[in-house]
């Protein structure tokens, strides 16, 4: 089906959320086990323990432990509103931080960092000047800060306000209930609700749901592709791309080709297609890319293209560039938790 178009479901069991561009899978989010504090949870935590040599401290949360850098002023047995920041390892801490953000489809909350903004998409002067007089008015005497997403523009201001109401209370009531033990606060989004939040715009073409939704949009067929560690490439090509403990290891092979720029064109395809299939798999981390073999001269050319298909993440991504071994360094922020661990533990 030709379009955007936001499919909601289950996939495995659990409740999943995909967006469909032209019939091609953009985006995937599948439900976290119940057991699991997912990214963009909120928690009154408690400082367990100082690590000596990494910055940071231990502390307790509602499922296991966490590892937060923000460190000033903080002493063991201290209670802290902390919010999960990114997904962890089996076994290992996860990483929290003290910067709430409070997120909606129209605003985002932020009690650490004041200051009205609005989002740099919306470029209307007089769009703008609106949004901010809405701003002024309906945080008037909050002393939190806001952003007002890009979404805005697709809105009424009623709706609007009512959202940057709700918000501004839920930080508010969150902000107040900061002693006490360990607990959970606000629980991070359900995939339905995400997708709600975050595909807002452009705004999608239509909105598919019920038990074979799923199945008729092709996302089945592609979830077990995203499974495997081989993505096909334009041109014969293909790349593998396989998790580690301590990083990603992505492979990019020019197939049959053989032509004398088969390198540089495997090479390009793979870049531009890398962002998807990191967002899919729910990757991130110290990722390393060893591209097809290629001449030198053809590198400026390929990071112009790994620039432009990560400019519109939305998960921070850092290219740090070329090793003295020839391969590609990125590191992209664990803003999910991983596919294939989550598929494991079927509910």
């Amino acid at each position: 089906m030709k379009g955007r178009v936001v499919v909601l479901g289950q996939l495995r069991g659990r409740e999943a959320a995909a967006l469909m561009v032209d019939g091609r899978l953009e985006d995937l989010i599948l439900a976290a086990p119940e057991d699991t504090l997912a990214p963009g949870a909120i928690c009154r935590a408690v400082v367990d323990r100082p690590v000596k040599g990494q910055g940071g401290v231990f502390v307790r949360l509602p499922e296991g432990n966490g590892f937060l850098r923000d460190t000033g002023g903080l002493a063991p047995g201290q209670s802290v509103l902390v919010q999960v920041a990114a997904g962890a390892e089996p076994g290992k801490a996860l990483p929290v931080t003290t910067r709430l953000l409070f997120k909606s489809r129209y605003a985002i909350v932020t009690p650490g960092a004041p200051g009205l903004n609005v989002s740099r998409r919306i470029r209307d002067a007089e769009t703008r000047t609106a949004l901010e007089t809405l701003a002024e008015r309906v945080m008037a005497g909050a002393g939190m800060g806001l952003i007002l997403r890009s979404a805005c523009v697709l809105a009424e201001d009623d709706e609007i306000a009512e959202d940057i109401t709700a918000m501004r209370d839920l930080a508010a009531a969150v902000l107040a209930d900061a002693a006490g033990g360990p607990e959970l606060l606000v629980d991070a989004p359900t995939p339905h609700e995400e997708a709600w939040r975050d595909w807002a715009e452009p705004a999608p073409d239509a909105v598919e749901d019920g038990p074979e939704a799923m199945l008729a949009h092709g996302v089945e067929e592609a979830l077990a592709t995203l499974l495997g560690p081989r993505v096909a490439l334009p041109g014969g090509g293909h790349m593998m791309i396989e998790p580690t403990r301590a990083l990603v290891a992505v492979d990019v092979n020019t197939g049959p080709d053989t032509s004398p720029a088969a390198g540089l064109k495997a090479n390009i395809a793979a870049a531009r297609d890398l962002p998807r299939q990191l967002r899919l798999r729910g990757l991130g981390g110290q990722i390393i890319v060893d591209f097809a073999p290629m001449a030198k001269k053809d590198r400026a050319a390929l990071e112009q293209q790994l620039r432009a298909a990560f400019k519109g993440e939305a998960a921070e991504t850092s290219l740090a560039g070329w090793t003295p071994l020839g391969n590609y360094e990125l590191s992209r922020k664990r803003d999910r938790l991983p596919l294939a661990h989550l598929l494991e533990r079927a509910p």
